[in-house]
């Protein structure tokens, strides 16, 4: 479909200033590796990170949305899969996880209250 307009996502991304937003990333009980999100749907997350994580790992990613309100309110856990990765340019490894559930019931609810402010813009 050569110049088609659909959208396959099934959530709408929103785009995050990478500096001011930084992630966690937590595979297994030992594992972590920190890095930048740069945008985020309610579906998941796209990030980068200094190393690679396989297709298909589970990892645990928390992130704080960028804001002068206390680091907790800003603050979102949620567990996910990785399913995609893009190591073609030299330097840190872009990835997206796929959400498959939330730490807790008031993660979603602010991921939620801040891809419905309006305070983010649309990614494209």
């Amino acid at each position: 479909m050569v110049g088609s307009t659909f959208n396959r996502r099934r959530h709408e991304r929103f785009v995050l200033p990478p500096m001011y937003t930084p992630v966690t990333v937590r595979l297994g009980a030992r594992q972590e590796r920190e890095g930048h999100c740069y945008d985020v749907s309610e579906g998941g997350v796209q990030f980068e990170l200094d190393q690679p994580i396989d297709l298909g790992t589970a990892v645990e990613i928390k992130f704080e949305f960028p804001g002068k309100d206390d680091e907790s309110a800003r603050t979102v856990r949620a567990f996910g899969n990785i399913v995609w990765i893009d190591d073609s340019e030299p330097g840190p490894v872009r990835m997206a996880a796929t959400f498959t559930r939330f730490a807790h019931a008031v993660d979603r609810e602010r991921l939620f209250t801040r891809i419905t402010s309006g305070q983010l813009a649309r990614a494209a």
